[in-house]
């Protein structure tokens, strides 16, 4: 057994399903003793799709993704997705191919410091220099990428080291223990929310990666406290229920912000500053707040906890819940809000306009597809719609890159969606930009026996830039371009393609997409002015407070 072997045992000892990558000449010996193995091996067509597809089959996993790449132009195209994972709290291993140690002191072709390379978008990073060290290496990666808060890990594989003999067994696995918060922050949270008038809940993705989404519910509705979502804590409560206030996370004021203007106690949930900044919500830190996650604080003047819960939040919302005080009181306000969020996103339900507007097309998309279904968004304006618009009965049914944000994430992230869930259906949703980006891995997709639909809101240009470029400076420069004939495209590569051409059309060539045993591309052209009516409204946005 070589070293190669040895690591690929490790990898199938940690349960790895795939390993999403490109062979290179330096992971040669991975590929090789892969070819006997249980994991199977997505060959892809760009470092970084192989990332995104890593870094998306974690967070609905929970289990690290595990992508591989060769040395030198190989690694630094997987960095992106590397680094999206990692603010995106998604648990991944990068394994690259490196020269061998006996080229590294020397100026030596295509040879970088991976290591070094790698470190500031990693948790914990290493290269394997002693075969035997093997097994170590594995068990501490896999344990640190999915130890809250999860993140990236990348192991360093020389050549030479590849191909050595190798003595060693994977170590024993260890299930994650629950820790419990101290009775004294559970009392002291129990207080503060008993004395609250307004209690205001803001719920993020740890809730949804600690599983607490029905404990979490549960403790909104006895308790009569209204929720709010970040962009990643979608689908933490169902969007039907009375409560819900579905997402905040806007650059602008929005019907939610009048929630936080209003409210005297701010219970933050699994949330994470890196998401959307307490500063946009208490600016002046005079909120109070009460921290409830699996790990402490981070330090913010404006997010300074009057109490710190840390430990399992199921059992910590539970034990709240028990010394709460708050019989018979509601938040009249609050309850008004919600009818106000709601009757602005039933208006675009009969809009016959076209180019269809973005909240009619999102509207649509939403009545198509069934609870469990998954969406995954891409980054730019459609994001900013898709998070007000597109609303979730279950977590984890609509992904939104919101902590490193990267575009390009949505079509190889469908990919890994449907390897996770074969049986429901999957939809990607980009602008024509984030298409261009990594649009070649839907030939992966076909490759491999993913069909899921490709939603191209089409409006020839960077939309999110050209937005806040007319905001700022009210003209847009540099962000226009041209696209080839999607359909053409998506005929030419073996897949399905279809145009939308009026409002009435998007619907029935969704459904028909979906039933295909094939990807399929919908082309949709957008109206994006939509973008600056939206900023006009939310700067006339007043508060009946």
């Amino acid at each position: 057994m070589n070293t190669a072997e040895l690591l690929v045992q490790c990898l199938e000892n940690e349960g790895v399903e795939y390993i999403f990558g490109l062979p290179g000449e330096e992971n040669l010996q991975i590929l090789q003793a892969l070819k006997n193995s249980s994991i199977r091996f997505i060959t892809t067509r760009h470092e970084q799709g192989a990332a995104f597809m890593a870094d998306v089959y974690g967070r609905l996993t929970g289990k690290a993704g595990v992508c591989l790449s060769t040395l030198g132009p190989g690694a630094t195209n997987l960095m992106t997705g590397v680094a999206d994972a990692n603010l995106d709290r998604a648990p991944l291993v990068a394994i690259t191919g490196q020269v061998g140690t006996d080229r590294m002191h020397i100026e030596s072709h295509q040879y970088l410091d991976l290591v070094a390379m790698f470190s500031p978008v990693t948790k914990w990073n290493t290269q394997i220099v002693r075969p035997s060290n093997t097994p170590e290496i594995v068990r501490k990666a896999f344990k640190v990428a999915q130890t809250e808060k999860p993140g990236a890990v990348h192991i360093d594989l020389p050549e030479n080291i590849a191909a050595m003999p190798a003595v060693g067994r994977p170590l024993k696995t260890d299930g994650r223990e629950r820790t419990f918060a101290a009775f004294h922050s559970i009392e002291k949270a129990a207080t503060l929310i008993s004395q609250a008038k307004n209690p205001l809940i803001l719920v993020g993705n740890g809730a949804i990666r600690a599983n607490a989404s029905e404990a979490l519910t549960e403790f909104a509705t006895r308790l009569n406290i209204p929720v709010a979502n970040t962009f990643m804590g979608k689908g933490v409560i169902p969007y039907t229920h009375p409560l819900a206030l579905w997402a905040v996370g806007l650059q602008q004021r929005d019907y939610i912000s009048c929630g936080f203007d209003n409210t005297d106690l701010v219970i933050a949930i699994g949330y994470d500053l890196i998401e959307y900044s307490p500063k946009r919500w208490n600016p002046t830190g005079e909120i109070p707040i009460i921290h409830i996650d699996d790990t402490p604080a981070e330090i913010d003047s404006s997010y300074i906890p009057a109490a710190e819960v840390v430990g399992d939040i199921s059992d910590s919302l539970d034990e709240i819940f028990k010394r709460s005080d708050r019989q018979d009181k509601q938040d009249p306000y609050a309850l008004s809000l919600g009818d106000e969020i709601r009757d602005d996103y039933k208006q675009y339900s009969n809009d016959d306009g076209f180019p269809i507007k973005p909240q009619k097309l999102i509207y649509d998309l939403r009545q198509v597809m069934g609870p469990e279904d998954i969406v995954i968004s891409d980054v730019g304006a459609h994001k900013m719609w898709m998070a007000r618009h597109y609303h979730c009965d279950r977590p984890n049914t609509c992904l939104i890159s919101n902590g490193f944000a990267a575009m390009g994430i949505a079509i190889p992230g469908a990919v890994a969606a449907k390897l996770v869930a074969p049986d429901r259906k999957v939809v990607a949703v980009t602008g024509d930009g984030g298409f261009m980006m990594n649009s070649q891995e839907l030939e992966t997709a076909l490759r491999v026996g993913t069909p899921f639909v490709t939603i191209i809101f089409n409006d020839g240009g960077y939309g999110l830039i050209e937005w806040k470029q007319l905001n700022h400076y009210g003209e847009s420069n540099f962000v226009h371009f041209t696209n080839p004939d999607f359909v053409k495209l998506a005929e030419s590569m073996g897949l399905k393609g279809y145009r939308v051409e009026s409002s009435t059309d998007f619907i029935p060539k969704l459904k028909e997409a979906l039933a295909q045993d094939v990807p399929a591309v919908i082309d949709c052209p957008v109206d994006y002015r939509e973008n600056l009516r939206f900023s006009q409204r939310s700067g006339d946005l007043s508060c009946n407070i």
